[in-house]
């Protein structure tokens, strides 16, 4: 039992205002069931396997679904991080999650969007992109294949980036229309040029030491196992498990 993970009170205020208000019945424990929520998506377990503290895996695993759909996860991590977030300083960069046979081997129907899993480094991946504040927390994701490039992920979280004085991103995002859209929302961007560049690039050396601190965030999230690997066919689902990780890893 010691070994389980629980909410605290304290956390369930902080976290109460995101969920969904109750129709009819009275919903099971919600401490209970987000606890175990958390528990299986950590360790990784199937939701049979969850411990019989939590109550029945059946109620854990609709409530995940259910929550899934409303976007109950996404808006925590929103909520918190807009309320707790440092944003002088940005960081920018990608990663790839591992996709689990059971989440890539069936084909994709007639008319799905896909499930964003591609051939990559290390075969079938999921790449996770991530903005972060200058300690390294959180603040918005944007999943692709993984096969797809850093100014895919860039392009598509500029418009999301909060006033900031500086960006820090490595060479994967030495491209002159990345710079100018930063200098253009009044970001100065410190990315080093790539090697195989004619011209040096000018930038802070000592502020981009800072950057491993978006590197220590990707490891953390993927200390659970559910983020880590990925198990789910469904790519909402998977980006849920990674913003509730997110959301209890940083802004808790």
């Amino acid at each position: 039992m010691s070994d389980l993970y629980w909410l605290t009170g304290e956390q369930m205020d902080r976290l109460r205002p995101f969920f969904p208000k109750s129709h009819g019945r009275v919903r099971v424990d919600d401490c209970r069931v987000l606890s175990g929520i958390i528990f299986v998506n950590a360790t990784g377990l199937r939701w049979r396997d969850a411990p019989r503290e939590y109550g029945s895996y059946k109620t854990l695993y609709n409530r995940w679904k259910r929550w899934n759909d409303m976007g109950i996860f996404m808006r925590m991590m929103d909520g918190r991080s807009a309320a707790k977030a440092e944003p002088q300083t940005l960081m920018i960069d990608a990663t790839y999650l591992k996709a689990h046979r059971t989440a890539s081997s069936l084909p994709v129907k007639k008319g799905d969007p896909g499930r964003l899993i591609g051939r990559a480094k290390g075969g079938m991946n999921t790449k996770l992109h991530a903005v972060t504040d200058q300690n390294g927390r959180p603040l918005s994701f944007f999943m692709t294949a993984g096969q797809i490039s850093n100014y895919t992920g860039a392009a598509a979280l500029l418009e999301s980036l909060p006033m900031a004085q500086w960006m820090l991103a490595d060479r994967g995002y030495d491209a002159d229309w990345f710079r100018d859209a930063l200098e253009e929302k009044g970001i100065r961007p410190c990315i080093p040029g790539r090697k195989s560049c004619g011209k040096p690039i000018r930038y802070d050396k000592r502020k981009y030491k800072r950057r491993n601190r978006i590197e220590i965030m990707f490891g953390r999230l993927k200390d659970w196992r559910r983020v880590a690997t990925r198990y789910e066919r469904c790519p909402t689902i998977f980006f849920s498990a990674i913003c509730l990780a997110a959301t209890i890893l940083f802004w808790l």
